[in-house]
């Protein structure tokens, strides 16, 4: 098939991008900037230049395609309802195209904070008065987009999408604890983050993709929850720093963003995604990972260095 990709060469696209290129498929990777569409022609991927602004370009580019997949999201934490919008439009436009065909449109969404307490499900449809809940109202759009004839599919995130590369919240832990001197978890460590490497999402991405059943939320999750204070710990041992809990009403200025999200208790299942798609993930787990070492290497001057004090 021929697929088209938003988000090709994000941390997650571009994993998804080889995994389809190596199942066989081909891809049309949007691309903002030059760069980006140098790394998508490197990549093996044909290149369509274009923002997630440009409804036309998103519209013409899925009406050529034999499914998408819809990664992008401008991860604005200071606009979070521009940002949501901005994704909303991008969202209705691809659906638009797609709408009648029977033709596969998966999206990328989230798990955290779906239903803070207990083991969250792919059943569980979250709250969308939360400040997660512009996205969540798109996905549901989406999830919808199944009685219009389109082969809709969400795939749920874990909120720790980690490997090689990994720039997002975990990468900020590190270089918060670098910074500061010390490994922080918020209150007594025990609230669960849920987990997957980047490369057992980009499978679960190709397999919704090929057959995934309209109307389906999936969790990319291969980690139920893993304790924050684990998290805290390895950090802490790599970097050489003491591992200390920060209060909750401390943990804004100590974490910044993410010490809101820290404390929230959010397991979750992907139970009902691997028996549906048959789903198995084979990479390592997140402190598996964070042991490897890659998460501590600085770059000074070009050249990678390992702190060892």
């Amino acid at each position: 098939m021929r697929i088209f990709v938003t988000g090709a060469t994000g941390f997650i696209g571009s994993a998804i991008v080889r995994e389809l290129l190596d199942a066989g498929h081909q891809v049309v990777g949007l691309a903002r900037s030059d760069a980006s569409a140098a790394a998508l022609a490197a990549n093996g991927a044909d290149v369509q230049r274009g923002l997630l602004e440009d409804l036309d370009v998103l519209r013409r580019t899925a009406l050529a395609s034999d499914g998408v997949i819809h990664t992008a999201y401008d991860h604005r934490f200071t606009d979070m309802a521009a940002a949501a919008q901005t994704d909303r439009r991008a969202v209705e436009a691809l659906g638009s195209a797609l709408e009648g065909s029977g033709r596969p449109l998966v999206i990328a969404s989230g798990v955290l904070g779906l239903v803070p307490g207990r083991v969250a499900t792919e059943r569980d449809a979250g709250d969308l008065t939360s400040p997660a809940g512009a996205r969540r109202a798109t996905e549901q759009m989406v999830l919808s987009l199944a009685s219009r004839g389109v082969r809709s599919s969400a795939v749920r995130l874990a909120p720790t999408v980690h490997g090689r590369g990994d720039h997002g919240f975990v990468a900020r832990l590190v270089t918060i604890a670098r910074d500061k001197g010390v490994s922080g978890y918020v209150g007594d460590g025990s609230s669960r983050w849920p987990a997957v490497h980047r490369l057992d999402a980009a499978h679960l991405f190709r397999l919704a993709l090929e057959s995934a059943p309209a109307g389906t939320p999936l969790h990319g999750v291969a980690e139920e929850g893993v304790p924050v204070r684990a998290i805290a710990e390895a950090i802490g041992r790599h970097l050489h720093v003491p591992v200390v809990a920060i209060s909750p009403d401390e943990a804004p200025s100590h974490f910044g963003f993410l010490g809101a999200l820290l404390g929230i208790d959010s397991p979750v299942s992907s139970e009902l995604t691997r028996e549906l798609l048959g789903w198995n993930t084979n990479q390592p787990g997140l402190i598996e990972d964070l042991e490897q070492g890659h998460y501590f290497v600085e770059q000074a001057g070009g050249v990678a260095t390992r702190q060892t004090s």
